[in-house]
């Protein structure tokens, strides 16, 4: 338990899993990506178009947060479409985002 708190301490193996999760959303293009498909469904062509990135880059940004169940896919017919995960993906790319553009955190005051 944390000194003066109800809350454990996270595991060894939670902590990894964080750590790795932090560095796979430190591209750029992963989180332009993860902020698409936070907004719905999307195939590879349509998020290579909106990211501005080729197609063949941004479908392996997808493989790598696929592996880390940060995005889900749906298939239709020879069409893969890639989702946000869950609601949690949707907070931390939202906590990541907001809190680096807070005023104040650039030196510029609201």
């Amino acid at each position: 338990m944390c000194v003066g708190t109800q809350i454990a301490e996270p595991t060894d193996v939670q902590v990894e899993r964080a750590v790795d999760t932090l560095k796979l959303l430190a591209d750029p293009t992963r989180l332009r990506i993860l902020w698409a498909l936070l907004h719905g469904e999307h195939a590879v062509g349509e998020l290579a178009e909106h990211v501005g990135t080729p197609a063949p880059a941004v479908s392996q940004h997808l493989a790598k947060l696929r592996l880390a169940h940060l995005v889900q896919t749906r298939r239709d017919g020879n069409r893969i479409y890639y989702l946000a995960d869950d609601d949690h993906v949707r907070k931390l790319a939202e906590v990541a985002l907001f809190h680096a553009g807070a005023p104040g955190q650039d030196g510029r005051t609201a």
